[in-house]
């Protein structure tokens, strides 16, 4: 599998504040970005995410205009940069694996749920189980349990919790002949679905991206189940150093209604027509903001 280089991209907001935003290249006219890990700075907000939400073209959007100026990276260990100090806010799905400890050390505020990112059913153009377009997941599980079309579990945590989800909620069909466990995640257990014929699960914004360096034959084709959404929350970070007030701001910003209503209104780059969903309405209600 071809590696990804992550660089940052200094882009210039409608109102004249600067973003950086980690993606796969960058235009060699455009200045270099400000400096991402400035300490104690009133006039800046480091936010680090994971990819997904930078890649489906979501934050840059939303930190577009924003004021103080905005510094975003994206990257999967956005915890390890909190605890060094180079992050204000943090951005990341709710069951990242260092969110819950890097709350209960005391170095991060209450997390609150933003968005939710979107995981698609995959599999081949030919559809042999007849899935593509329902709205309803365990259904289309059941289908593939019925056609005996293979179903490559991608071994990721959360999405083997998932499955198991679906499974149980299809009635449990017997796993022998179509559920294959090669032990495969990501971009292997695509590769391995394609080649099969068969189906799978993976976030939707990670499968475009490897989709389009390795182009392999799948498509996505069931996207619309709430069960296939996956919360993310922003923490704001205390630590010695960090801007907590421009956080708290650029958190509220996030959560204001108007921004959930653009959060509701951003597709995911693909022809699919499906947007990411917002999540601010989660929060306790006492603290969201009024307008």
């Amino acid at each position: 599998m071809a590696r990804r280089t992550s660089r940052r991209v200094f882009l210039k907001a409608s109102a004249g504040i600067a973003i950086a935003a980690s993606c796969k290249g960058r235009d060699a006219s455009s200045p270099p970005p400000p400096e991402p890990h400035e300490p104690n700075n009133p006039l800046v907000v480091r936010v680090a995410s994971v990819p997904t939400a930078v890649e489906g073209d979501l934050l840059p959007a939303l930190v577009n205009g924003f004021s103080p100026r905005v510094v975003l990276s994206s990257g999967s260990d956005v915890y390890s940069s909190a605890r060094a100090g180079m992050v204000d806010l943090v951005i990341s799905h709710y069951g990242h694996r260092d969110c819950e400890q890097f709350v209960l050390d005391g170095l991060g505020e209450w997390p609150r749920t933003v968005f939710s990112n979107q995981m698609a059913l995959v599999g081949p153009a030919s559809d042999p189980a007849r899935v593509r377009g329902l709205g309803d997941a365990v259904e289309a599980f059941a289908r593939i349990a019925k056609a005996r079309s293979p179903f490559v579990l991608n071994d990721l945590d959360g999405v083997r919790y998932l499955t198991e989800v679906l499974w149980n909620a299809a009635g449990r069909p017997p796993r022998d002949g179509w559920i294959v466990d090669a032990k495969q995640q990501k971009a292997d257990a695509m590769t391995l679905a394609a080649k099969l014929g068969g189906y799978s699960l993976w976030g939707l914004t990670p499968f475009l991206r490897t989709r389009k360096q390795m182009t392999f034959a799948l498509e996505p084709l069931v996207l619309a189940d709430p069960l296939l959404h996956r919360l993310m929350v922003s923490i704001v970070v205390r630590i010695p150093g960090s801007n907590i007030a421009g956080a708290r701001a650029l958190q509220a910003h996030l959560l204001a209604p108007t921004t959930q209503a653009r959060i509701r209104a951003t597709p995911y780059p693909t022809s699919e027509r499906v947007t990411w969903v917002p999540a601010g309405r989660h929060n306790r209600t006492a603290m969201l903001p009024k307008a």
